[in-house]
């Protein structure tokens, strides 16, 4: 297929891309490029790139295209905590204007990364399948919701909008982020000797390993459309169900001279929830994911020693999205609508 990835260029997309080329797809890829400079280790992509903000796209960018892997927005709950209005403007508003320029140009399939973040603070201790109640308690949680409830409304005949509820992600990515759960607690043990914990531990989460997270949009990719049409799958595994304190636990086990710690001012986090991912693996016999967490934080562990991961580089601005945008803005790179001043857009 010839499919078009928005936000090629983040910590998802730099690992799926390659995936996706490797399965023989003729991939181009469309990002503002503001993590450019949030390179880990060696990296370069050869796809060709549209170098554009997803709000900006035009119907003649979407021309002759069989699918668009839907990656671009506001990435987490702090940057989208920076100014709601700008993340809703981007994730919701942003990601249906392009569903709709994308169902215009012809374009069959549109698979958006969603989140379980949408799940939010569950009611009770139920383990959470696609059609349990979202609880958001945040705008990029709330965001996710709104985008998915209009993708269902423009379902039809010829056009399948697929929803990609992924677990959080872990894992080594040449766009690093130490801004995800394990990835950050990793980062704190290798580079101080604590394992951090920011919350009192007792949250769940659901965790998958980044290339996991590929396979399962390369497996939708290229599922018959009967199969995905206007449906949404949990992506993650049955088993990576954490509460905060077993991952510090297992990260303290792995990572030598390290210790749990608990932040001073740590409360209860109101996002916790176990995911079902039974849906995906049923209908997806062939996708298992390949990662457990213990593998994840030796991937993680090993890459950070070996490219000398410094206290200095993981609490700066270089791998947390947050710091990095509140950086650009001071430095007058982009304005307050989070869009570029310095350099134009262009096609690479």
């Amino acid at each position: 297929m010839r499919v078009l990835v928005t936000g090629h260029d983040g910590y998802i997309g730099a690992v799926m891309v390659p995936m996706l080329q490797a399965a023989g797809h003729e991939i181009v890829g469309l990002d503002s490029q503001l993590f450019e400079d949030c390179t880990f280790g060696d990296y370069e992509q050869n796809v060709h790139t549209l170098r554009l903000d997803i709000r900006d796209v035009q119907l003649e960018h979407l021309i002759r295209f069989d699918a668009v892997i839907h990656l671009a927005g506001i990435s987490n709950d702090p940057l989208g905590n920076l100014d709601p209005a700008c993340t809703y403007a981007i994730n919701h508003a942003g990601s249906i204007r392009l569903a709709r320029l994308s169902k215009k140009a012809g374009i069959g399939r549109f698979i958006f990364s969603s989140s379980c973040s949408l799940y939010g603070a569950a009611a009770s201790d139920r383990v959470l399948d696609e059609t349990a109640p979202f609880n958001p308690v945040t705008p990029y949680g709330k965001s996710k919701v709104l985008v998915e409830q209009d993708l269902a409304g423009l379902a039809d005949d010829d056009f399948s909008p697929i929803l990609l509820r992924n677990a959080t992600v872990y894992g080594v990515s040449p766009r690093l982020r130490v801004d995800l759960v394990v990835n950050n607690l990793v980062g704190f043990a290798v580079t101080t000797g604590h394992v951090l914990i920011m919350s009192d531990g007792t949250p769940w989460r659901p965790l998958i390993h980044v290339e996991d997270i590929a396979q399962a949009f390369l497996a939708v990719l290229e599922a018959p459309q009967g199969l995905v049409h206007n449906q949404a799958f949990n992506v993650g595994a049955n088993h990576q169900n954490y509460q905060i304190r077993e991952v510090a636990g297992m990260v303290a086990e792995i990572v030598p001279n390290s210790t749990v710690m608990y932040a001073p001012d740590g409360e209860p986090d109101l996002r916790s929830y176990r995911v079902d991912f039974s849906k995906l693996s049923s209908l997806f016999p062939d996708f298992q994911p390949r990662w457990t967490l213990r593998r994840g934080i030796e991937q993680l562990l090993s890459a950070f020693q070996r490219h000398n991961l410094t206290r200095e580089q993981f609490l700066g601005s270089l791998y947390l999205r947050l710091d990095h945008v509140k950086r650009l803005l001071a430095e007058g790179h982009i304005d307050s609508n989070l869009r570029r001043i310095s350099s134009p857009y262009e096609l690479s």
